[in-house]
């Protein structure tokens, strides 16, 4: 699996949390609300990699909303999941580009995209590009 670097693509600011390890790595931090309850959402840098922890109980089939812990702004999406229609959640890479997951529970919809394909993807493979070349 590749590990990701995550930042707010509104204030720029890192979501990298070295001192919380998820799969051995610093873990992507994130504030989430769900109804009237309010915690921190921790997830693994390892794209492809499903696991979580989280300061509040949110259920499967619901529905968070997604804030960076600096800024306090909303990390939300401009398009709907294609399997089950929630609200994405976007972020950006370090790398350029963006990474987007779904807001309900238990979804494993995520995708990369890159604004300037030329210029993003070559950066990422520059980044990743032992990976690839191992795997």
């Amino acid at each position: 699996m590749i590990e990701v670097e995550l930042k707010c693509p509104l204030c720029a600011e890192s979501l990298m949390d070295s001192k919380r390890k998820i799969d051995n790595r610093p873990a992507i931090t994130v504030e989430i609300r769900y109804g009237k309850k309010k915690g921190k959402l921790h997830m693994s840098s390892l794209y492809g990699s499903y696991k979580v922890e989280m300061d509040i109980v949110c259920p499967d089939g619901k529905i968070g909303d997604l804030f960076c812990p600096h800024c306090k702004g909303e990390l939300k999406s401009s398009r709907n999941c294609e399997i089950c229609r929630a609200p994405m959640v976007a972020f950006s890479l370090r790398e350029g580009g963006t990474i987007q997951i779904c807001s309900r529970r238990g979804c494993k919809k995520h995708l990369i995209e890159f604004e300037d394909p030329d210029l993003e993807l070559k950066t990422f493979y520059e980044k990743y590009g032992t990976f690839f070349k191992a795997h």
